[in-house]
């Protein structure tokens, strides 16, 4: 589900890149709670239960080759 994801501690954004190449970037994501998805053994689980729905989005709109 997850192919990449990456904190910015200093924006508090989670950039997620999903498997679909679709890519999101959660806003207002706690370091603590960042700190939780990356350790977690399923990202996608922990993402569905703790990230989803939860905190702030956007979609970046993928550039064509």
């Amino acid at each position: 589900m997850i192919k990449q994801a990456r904190y910015r501690a200093d924006e508090a954004v989670l950039d997620i890149l999903f498997t679909t190449g679709r890519r999101y970037l959660y806003r207002g994501v706690p370091p603590d709670e960042a700190e939780r998805f990356a350790a977690a053994f399923s990202k996608g689980r922990y993402f569905n239960a703790r990230i989803r729905d939860r905190y702030d989005f956007t979609e970046v709109a993928s550039v064509a080759s």
